[in-house]
């Protein structure tokens, strides 16, 4: 193919015939032989006149140009012009078509696919048969089959959660014949990439394909000097740029929702750079998953495991240690083992309950006041964790001596024991290996742990039973009960080291996770995970997505191990694992993962994915000399005064050939028309849109459902309800506007504003959902509270009251005095009656005819229960069994009787209503 520039010609011989264009030049701009003078006496009598039709004696250079124009687009568009030709490689040998196939190829996996599609297409047609590998995948043999074979199998293929493992593994698997390969690379120089591409170079042409689109990487989120400190990678170091990062997990009704965000700046020349999030404690223990705003990719998203997570802990000790002996101190060794992973309280028990503690730790604490032990024993019951340390006072008290105090696992002796004294009952004891079904299974046992005094329990029947760690000869160490839903534990040695040496190991640090005071700080180390079955409950797919692990069996620790070095792979997929004491995620991108770009053999061809399309160029050059011919002969004829009676029929031609295009395109609908012709079809509902794909559909379904109700049930037929962008779409078209309200809704510009006002005052009503009356019914004040408080404050809102009794809203199509959506709890605000409404003698309700209230405020979150699917079947749950679903009913009446209310305004306080009235009231 002959290329100028970026235009090739599939036929460019014919381009020769552009050289006898200076020559039709010269032949068509010759002048005519001048005419044979003869002399005749009658010509005088034509001398003073003129001839209104003259005819030139050469043809006029627009028109000598108009034609060479339109003989060198026919030649240029016979010769076959294709704009931004593809290159393509000649072979007859086998091709071999590589993917990566990592979750750096997802980012534009649909365009990787379609270029291998097209290699695959254009091989076929050479007669040349094909291989399709993923480096992702187990080494196999290598098998060319014809393309056709592959032709539907590629839109099947998807990129893995992982990246490419042991590509030297495989070089034993291709053919010893010769191949062109096709590699399409994310451009990340993994191990074994050199190997693989030097054995292509030798096998045959290799052409690389890479992505144009940046590679990021979150690594995994970490907790230092008080703060989240997220930190991010790119594959090539650019010019300055921000990413957002944002933190996702749980609110307290259970819906996913954003919970942090975060920007992070990569300086001019940086491949890495972090950010830190400050959150409290409660927020940062929710999040489940931290990714890379606006990216789908594995690489980019981060799941949070226990390391993250900080429990708060109240420590509780019977005193202060005297000064300059706090190395005496029952809270010394736990305030070290304690203070790096978690929140500690040091405060009496009145104190320290109400900021619920994860777990409550008594190191020697011998006796509570009973408002204490009433309060703690409340406190287990619902699910806490008591964990107890003896000691001197535990030890000369009779606390749980003759029976078992609730806030004791066992019954103790009176006294302790003491070992390896002079008056000890024998040498200090070692500890007994856990037995299997103890939360510290699996632990190893330093052996310089020695035991030198305890207090002993009574050999009680379930003695052995509540046990989980014991010393070499049987004497319970730790022994355990279930109180309620909550756990009392009890460590028959001191927290500090005057019984023993356990404190000062590091077993003391692994009890005390195992027992779940505290977390990891960090990664686990292989150590840590060896001994167990890791079972997985969430993994992630290339796109960064999170799917439900199903039925997919446990992991050893040793594998999962390995993994966290060298990264998941087709046997341990990413995702979030369980063991005995934590969750463990395992991310694709571990904190010490380097982006490397990748450098080819100079042998390879490296392209680019991002190729502009081929367009061929013949049509619109042969149309346009066609254009140009016709043009030609319509100036040809008015030259020579042939046009004197073909002016209307130039006329209509030239309006046939212009004016018909641009009436065509008057009849087309303009791009804001579209949007006006769907809102006014009929009655359309709309809601506000919030940012939030997940709020956005529920409140389009839950309209929908309302739609369905109102169709049934009433002669409003309303269409399918429309999403509204306050910054751009007008808002006159509709009666009614659906608005959840979320923590994050952004204020309303000016503009918004504007229209927002007009439309109240013309009629429309705004039903205000802050979603949140399962907790504002209890006088919390709530984000989505404070959210539209702000936004209110630029709106036009009058004077707002509880809804009344004898408001019309309780009967414009139903009688109703309870407005329940998905919580029936909330408090229904609507503009407040005017001071002269007064109720009449005989009048079962106030006239109120001065217009439809502009707002309806409320939290009950109606759109969960108005939303049904396209079958009719309801989405959500509301309630319980059938008391649920009579809230449901009455919650689409009310709808029903809102929306009757928006276009029938408040006929139903006129008196012509009161008999009917009356009677549906039984009065």
């Amino acid at each position: 193919m002959f290329m100028i520039g970026p235009i090739g010609f599939l036929t460019p011989w014919i381009l020769w015939g552009l050289v006898a264009l200076p020559v039709l030049w010269l032949l068509l701009r010759a002048v005519p032989p001048a005419p044979v003078r003869r002399r005749f006496p009658g010509v005088a009598l034509l001398l003073g006149l003129k001839d209104e039709d003259a005819e030139t004696d050469r043809t006029p250079w627009w028109l000598l140009l108009l034609r060479i124009l339109a003989v060198a687009a026919a030649i240029i568009g016979f010769a076959g012009p294709v704009l931004n030709p593809e290159q393509r490689q000649a072979g007859s040998g086998p091709l071999l078509v590589v993917l990566d196939g990592g979750w750096a190829d997802a980012r534009d996996w649909a365009r990787r696919v379609e270029r291998a599609a097209r290699a695959v297409e254009e091989a076929g047609r050479d007669g040349r048969v094909v291989a399709v590998i993923r480096l992702t995948d187990r080494p196999q043999e290598i098998a060319f089959q014809a393309a056709d074979a592959w032709t539907g199998r590629l839109s099947a293929l998807e990129p893995a959660p992982w990246s490419p493992q042991g590509m030297e593994a495989w070089v034993e698997h291709f053919p010893a014949q010769g191949f062109d390969t096709l590699w399409l690379s994310d451009g990340i120089d993994w191990e074994g990439r050199d190997m693989l591409a030097a054995l292509f170079t030798d096998k045959g042409l290799l052409t690389v394909v890479e992505g144009d689109a940046p590679v990021l990487a979150l690594h995994p989120a970490q907790f230092r000097d008080g703060a989240v400190m997220v930190t991010a990678s790119r594959l090539t170091a650019g010019e300055a740029v921000e990413v957002e990062v944002t933190g996702h997990g749980p609110d307290p009704a259970g819906i996913e929702r954003e919970l942090a965000r975060a920007v992070i700046s990569f300086a001019a020349g940086e491949t890495k750079a972090g950010a830190a999030m400050d959150l409290p404690p409660e927020l940062r223990n929710r999040v489940t998953r931290f990714g890379i705003a606006g990216l789908r990719s594995a690489g980019a998203v981060s799941l949070t495991d226990d390391s993250l997570k900080r429990r708060k802990v109240a420590l509780i000790s019977p005193g202060p240690a005297a000064e300059g002996l706090q190395l005496l101190s029952p809270l010394h060794y736990l305030r070290q083992a304690l203070a790096p992973v978690a929140d500690l309280i040091e405060a009496p028990v009145s104190t320290a309950l109400p900021a619920n503690p994860d777990a409550v730790v008594l190191a020697d604490v011998a006796r509570l006041t009973a408002s204490e032990q009433a309060a703690l024993v409340e406190w287990v019951e619902k699910g806490g964790l008591l964990l107890r340390f003896a000691g001197p006072r535990l030890a000369a008290s009779d606390v749980s001596r003759f029976e078992e105090d609730p806030l004791m696992p066992v019954r103790l002796r009176e006294g302790g024991r003491a070992l390896g004294g002079a008056l000890s009952w024998g040498d200090a004891k070692s500890l007994a290996p856990f037995p299997e079904g103890s939360p510290f299974f699996g632990l190893s046992i330093p052996d310089d742990v020695q035991i030198a005094e305890q207090v002993l329990a009574q050999p009680d029947p379930d003695l052995a039973a509540r046990t989980i760690a014991a010393l070499d000869d049987g004497t319970p160490l730790v022994t355990r009960k279930t109180l309620g839903e909550g756990q009392v534990v009890l460590v028959h040695v001191t927290a500090n080291a005057e019984w023993s040496t356990l404190p000062l190991s590091g077993l003391f640090v692994q009890m005390l996770e195992r027992l779940a005071i505290s977390t990891r700080p960090a990664l686990p180390e292989a150590r840590d995970l060896e001994g167990q079955i890791w079972v997985p409950e969430v993994m992630l797919n290339a796109w960064g997505e999170e799917r439900d692990a199903g039925e997919v069996p446990g992991v050893a620790g040793e594998v999962l191990a390995r993994a966290m070095t060298d990264g998941p792979g087709p046997e341990q997929p990413p995702g979030l694992y369980a063991g005995q004491d934590r969750r463990v995620a395992l991310n694709v991108v571990g904190p010490e993962t380097v982006l490397t770009p990748a450098e080819w053999p100079p042998e390879a061809v490296v392209e680019g994915l991002a190729a502009q399309p081929e367009r061929s160029l013949k049509g619109g050059l042969l149309t346009g000399a066609l254009v140009a011919l016709l043009v030609d002969i319509l100036a040809a004829l008015w030259l020579g005064g042939r046009l004197s009676g073909w002016r209307r029929g130039v006329a209509v031609l030239a309006v046939a050939l212009f004016a018909a295009p641009d009436a065509r395109a008057q009849e087309e609908p303009l791009p804001g028309d579209d949007f006006a012709i769907e809102a006014t079809y009929g009655v359309v509902l709309a809601y506000v849109k919030t940012g939030d794909a997940q709020i956005d559909e529920l409140s389009e379904y839950g309209l929908l459902g309302l739609g369905d109700r109102l169709w049934e049930r009433t002669a409003i037929e309303p269409q399918r309800p429309i999403g509204i962008d306050l910054e751009k779409d007008e808002l006159a078209f509709f009666p009614f506007l659906y608005w959840p309200v979320t923590a994050d809704a952004p204020t309303p510009s000016d503009a918004a504003y504007a229209r927002l006002n007009q439309f109240l005052r013309s009629g429309g009503l705004i039903l205000f959902d802050t979603r949140d009356a399962g907790v504002a019914s209890y006088g919390a004040q709530t984000p989505e509270g404070q959210a539209l408080q702000r936004i209110a404050a630029g709106l036009d809102i009058p004077a707002l009251e509880p809804v009344p009794e004898d408001h019309v809203l309780t009967r414009t199509f139903y009688l109703l005095q309870t407005f329940p959506g998905r919580y029936a709890e909330g408090t229904i605000w609507v503009e407040a009656a005017p001071a002269d409404a007064a109720l009449e003698e005989g009048m079962p309700f106030r006239n109120l005819n001065d217009g439809v209230t502009p707002v309806v405020i409320g939290g009950n979150d109606w759109a969960a229960a108005w939303a049904t699917d396209d079958n009719g079947v309801p989405l959500l749950p509301v309630g319980r069994g059938a008391a649920g679903e009579q809230q449901r009913e009455i919650a689409w009446r009310f709808g029903i009787n809102l929306i009757m209310h928006v276009l029938t305004g408040n006929y139903k306080s006129d008196q012509v209503h009161v008999p009917a009235l009356l009677e549906r009231l039984g009065q």
